[in-house]
């Protein structure tokens, strides 16, 4: 299929990216050592617009409640409004109440309609926000976001809409944790995805659950470590029923199989088919409904292709070189402007539960 350039980046390198019910694109760029203007932004007219204004990509510390600290990602709602996932932690530095939050910006008018920020049991210090799903079919809905820390202590937060309560399910089960060198051993660009610090030794990264995506009848939630084949899924409702134990929520987890790669970003289609990228292989699959694979898209320019969001019937994906970064470069930083935002026709719709 072919895969089309929607935008060239020449600032900050981008992680998330969503498009609205009308069309209008967004893109954020989280805090890791690039000097970034605006953490969040709409495209228009192949211009990068701070979102939804200057004042909210201005905070005044790391654990600001109104304003955005660092953004992981962006998620457009089934209802139109453009929730941001803020991690509170540039550089991957511990969190501070406060700074970690989601905070829902309503398209029909660009203004913040509800912040929710969490309780120190929830985001922990540790604590790096990285992608976020929904599910409004009760009330006001149910959101479901990772939890990769590269600490180990993964899981997945789950947040209820309409009190802004949230807790943490899944809670250091194996399934969110990254996989040791020993079974993973990634490798892109021909090299392998390791830490190198320039003046020590070399580790494996250790990011854990990171792409998530919720199934085209909300039933299951679909979530991979970023250092890691594997996959895995767990009935949504598993991770709502309160009365359930955090114990019995884990023995419903269901390994997904080999993924064929790394993946960063998961994604899903009303047709009930779910896409992964694969950074290892600088391509984007689908799993199809009798659970075959297939390539939607295999370009040498989708290095590192990072998050996908589904509209009128496109895949979007970023690819940002993350794997270029001077971390994993023996302190050489490898990127090379721009980075991209692509995409693919696909023939489908985005999930919608609501």
């Amino acid at each position: 299929m072919s895969l089309d350039v929607v935008h060239e980046f020449t600032g900050p390198m981008p992680t998330g990216v969503s498009v609205s019910h009308t069309g209008r694109i967004f893109v954020n760029f989280p805090k890791w050592g690039d000097e970034v203007p605006a953490t969040v932004v709409e495209l228009r007219d192949g211009q990068e617009m701070p979102f939804p204004d200057e004042r909210w990509n201005s905070p005044s510390s790391d654990d600001d409640s109104e304003a955005f600290v660092s953004v992981q990602s962006i998620v457009v709602d089934p209802a139109d409004r453009l929730w941001v996932l803020d991690t509170g932690s540039p550089m991957f530095q511990p969190t501070k109440p406060g700074g970690p939050k989601l905070v829902r910006v309503d398209l029909d008018t660009d203004t913040v309609g509800q912040v929710i920020t969490f309780p120190p049991d929830v985001a922990l210090e540790t604590t790096y926000l990285n992608d976020v799903r929904f599910d409004l079919r009760c009330e006001a809905g149910v959101a479901f976001i990772t939890d990769s820390a590269d600490s180990g202590r993964n899981g997945i937060i789950v947040v209820d809409l309409a009190s802004g309560e949230s807790w943490r399910r899944l809670h250091d089960h194996p399934s969110t944790k990254a996989e040791p060198l020993a079974v993973f051993r990634p490798v892109v660009e021909g090299r392998p995805f390791l830490e190198r610090p320039d003046d020590g030794e070399a580790k494996p990264v250790t990011m854990g659950a990171d792409g998530i995506a919720i199934a085209a009848d909300g039933a299951r939630l679909y979530y991979c470590p970023l250092a890691s084949r594997r996959w895995y899924s767990v009935p949504t409702e598993a991770l709502v029923d309160r009365s359930l134990t955090d114990d019995q929520a884990g023995e419903q987890v269901v390994g997904e199989g080999d993924k064929g790669g790394g993946a960063d970003g998961l994604e899903t289609d009303d047709k009930g088919r779910l896409y992964l990228t694969n950074y290892e292989h600088n391509a984007v699959l689908r799993r199809l409904p009798d659970g075959t694979f297939e390539t939607v898209a295999h370009d040498p320019r989708l290095l590192w292709p990072d998050t996908m969001s589904v509209a009128d019937g496109y895949l979007y994906v970023t690819a940002n070189q993350l794997h270029r970064q001077e971390k994993y470069q023996g302190g050489k930083d490898l990127r090379e402007k721009p980075y991209h935002l692509f995409r693919v026709p696909i023939d489908a719709g985005a999930v919608r539960l609501r």
